[in-house]
């Protein structure tokens, strides 16, 4: 009998870990929980190694059935419906799940993408080391596939006490932070740069920039008023790409390659999204307006280590009191 039971899959949920980094040599790509620093927090409040695979919720969650007991948790785009048979159930923190209770996550208020950690992780067979599905390539547990009701899954063992914690959760900030707000996105320059004309160079720090309507975990497109040109740039040769390079097609509406990227790509890359921002990158949302500024490449090194810093000590702090049962 399965630990957990889908009884309606929301708009899109997909089993996602930390992903399978190392095989982009066979045009496989690391796939992986968009936000990871959520991924890793909702892993910590129930006792999980930080890396376990739990499930990413877009724009609407899903309905669960729990068949044994269990603590969960809920980090990243902010759910405020979020419902444990019919009683509110708080964001970032360890809540506890008796066998038969119904989770119903409910739309998200801002934001893209929230996790729900299960006590003892979701038990899939791996694929390359990893359990997270590449739903672009159809590749990983499920068929490559996302959630869909009737699917019953498995849970690890458990790793607390019964109602091993209780109230107290975590400040959100600074692991979310709606990508809408008025702080800027913050840009690399890149290859190509320098082949944007002036009036582009103009509209990339000075304009807002629309998440279209059909982005996805492939990358975030990005719609402006006036189309981003580099006329200098001709066709050019695919080469390898990372998540946050900024391609720009020949329509001059940029695309921000997210967690399911193509491991190579031919469009000119005209910015490198720094890696701080990537959790930010993920929780943008169709219809969201994102500003850009520059970051000298030593700053966003400076600023993603103190950010894994953070991350890390959190982690250990939220360790003790689960050891404490605080």
């Amino acid at each position: 009998m399965s630990a957990l039971e889908v009884l309606a899959p929301g708009l899109l949920s997909s089993l996602q870990d930390a992903g399978r980094p190392g095989w982009a040599h066979l045009g496989i790509g690391r796939s992986g929980a968009a936000d990871q620093p959520a991924l890793q927090l909702a892993n910590a409040l129930v006792g999980n190694p930080l890396s376990a695979c739990a499930i990413e919720c877009t724009l609407r969650g899903p309905k669960l059935r729990l068949h044994r007991d269990a603590h969960v948790a809920l980090t990243g785009a902010p759910l405020p419906r979020a419902r444990c048979n019919d009683a509110p159930m708080p964001m970032w923190a360890s809540v506890w799940c008796p066998a038969g209770s119904e989770l119903d996550l409910g739309p998200m208020m801002s934001g893209c993408r929230s996790y729900l950690a299960i006590e003892g992780g979701l038990e899939v067979e791996p694929w390359l080391g990893s359990r997270s599905v590449d739903l672009n390539a159809g590749l990983g547990p499920l068929e490559g596939r996302a959630l869909r009701a009737g699917d019953h899954l498995s849970i690890g063992a458990r790793r607390l006490p019964d109602r091993a914690v209780s109230g107290w959760s975590l400040d959100p900030r600074p692991w979310f932070i709606d990508p809408a707000t008025d702080a800027p996105l913050r840009l690399m320059q890149s290859r190509h740069t320098a082949a944007l004309d002036a009036a582009s160079h103009a509209t990339l720090l000075r304009s807002g920039f629309r998440v279209a309507a059909d982005s996805n975990r492939v990358g975030v497109r990005l719609e402006v008023e006036h189309p981003l040109q580099a006329p200098s740039v001709g066709e050019c040769i695919s080469e390898g790409v990372v998540a946050g390079v900024m391609q720009l097609p020949p329509g001059g509406q940029p695309i921000l390659l997210g967690a399911e990227h193509p491991v190579t790509g031919g469009y000119p890359r005209i910015a490198q999204l720094a890696g701080v921002d990537l959790p930010r990158l993920a929780q943008c949302r169709p219809g969201d307006v994102v500003r850009f500024a520059w970051i000298d490449p030593s700053k966003a090194r400076d600023a993603l280590a103190e950010q894994q810093r953070s991350l890390d000590d959190l982690c250990r702090n939220i360790a003790r009191r689960l050891e404490q049962g605080a």
